[in-house]
């Protein structure tokens, strides 16, 4: 590429020409040699694209760390190189975006908002375990570390974030740290939570978290959800409340081990395996997918996954439910693939194959909608 000619072309030139491409097109120019790479990374390129549409990938979270070492440590052929692994489901392929140019060791991505992906890390400086939270955008190679946190906070808490003031909560069953912008003081608010349990799947929505709590015994679960508004949280009094409704009926009953993921809008989805009847060891017939309206407080069903699928989970006692919007992620332990519930264009159920499978074998992750977002 030293002697081609297009390294004679003016600068501006070159990026009127690539900036009529789509956003897609570029990525994909960016790994052709290191002249296209920096390029298409310096400020004034990423400034002249930053109105582009992001694109929509399902990103996956790495194996647990613990796993991730001890998986390193067996396979010295493993790359050293951190990458984060993507599936993009329009064009049904995987991509990877490397994470190199951060500071930082084995960066941990746990959650993604207007395409900012939100990781722990570690300080290769420090001789302790002391990880924290940054936030980076991958396509742009900039990155911001957040105030500094606790290490517990990295093992124990769920981090949900959202795109209004590029606001962040850590949440644990006993306290939340929130994190916005908008506060003057540049440090962590803390919170009681007082759930009545480890909160499931907690999600964020508009101004809203959403989570799960097992409110049973300890010989049968029952699973109620519970909420609470981010910009009424207040340490004198009880910032969580239970969401139920009569006309609910058995809504919780009907599901086993239920989890919560985002939906389209202002939509939220619970999945979970479809009980044959309501004794307390019964089996499941499928997983299902039921919607709630927020507005209107009603619920739907949204999908029911194919027998013919369901059989490949019906032997594995960890599934795991990952994505947002109208596409959802399921994984099993020791399975190779993913099943994807598509309702783009109406409802679609298969398989996605070539899954980089680490660790216990468990997939986790995220919606990433990749674009050329700035940093707060």
């Amino acid at each position: 590429m030293d002697d081609s000619p297009i390294n004679r072309l003016p600068q501006d030139t070159l990026h009127q020409i690539f900036s009529s491409l789509p956003l897609r097109q570029i990525m994909i120019c960016r790994s052709v040699c290191k002249f296209f790479n920096q390029m298409l990374t310096s400020p004034s390129f990423v400034d002249l694209i930053s109105t582009q549409p992001p694109l929509r990938f399902l990103a996956l979270r790495p194996p647990h760390h613990h796993h991730h070492l001890h998986h390193q440590r067996q396979n010295s052929h493993v790359s050293s190189v951190p990458y984060l692994h993507v599936f993009d489901p329009d064009q049904n392929q995987w991509l990877r975006f490397s994470l190199s140019f951060l500071p930082f060791r084995s960066p941990h991505p746990v959650a993604s908002a207007s395409g900012l992906i939100y990781l722990w890390g570690e300080s290769p400086t420090s001789i302790e375990s002391n990880r924290s939270l940054v936030v980076c955008n991958p396509l742009t190679r900039q990155f911001q570390v957040l105030p500094q946190l606790g290490s517990a906070w990295s093992r124990h808490g769920s981090v949900l974030v959202d795109s209004v003031n590029h606001r962040v909560m850590v949440l644990t069953e006993l306290a939340a740290l929130y994190f916005s912008n908008t506060n003057k003081t540049n440090s962590w608010l803390t919170f009681s939570a007082n759930l009545p349990s480890k909160p499931r799947s907690p999600i964020l929505i508009s101004d809203s978290v959403f989570a799960l709590c097992d409110v049973g015994s300890p010989w049968r679960s029952q699973w109620k959800l519970f909420t609470c508004i981010l910009s009424k949280l207040n340490n004198n009094y009880n910032n969580w409340v239970c969401l139920e409704r009569q006309e609910w009926g058995d809504i919780f009953d009907i599901i086993k081990r239920p989890r919560l993921v985002r939906g389209k809008g202002n939509k939220l989805l619970m999945i979970g395996g479809l009980k044959s009847n309501f004794s307390l060891n019964t089996s499941c017939s499928t997983i299902l997918i039921l919607r709630l309206d927020l507005e209107r407080l009603e619920w739907e069903e949204a999908g029911r996954m194919p027998v013919d699928m369901y059989r490949s989970f019906q032997e594995s006692s960890k599934l795991k439910v990952f994505g947002g919007g109208d596409r959802v992620c399921f994984s099993a332990k020791r399975m190779r693939k993913l099943a994807l519930w598509d309702d783009c264009d109406g409802v679609v159920w298969r398989w996605i194959e070539g899954v980089p499978v680490g660790g216990d074998g468990l997939c986790r992750g995220f919606v990433f909608e990749a674009g050329r977002t700035a940093l707060p």
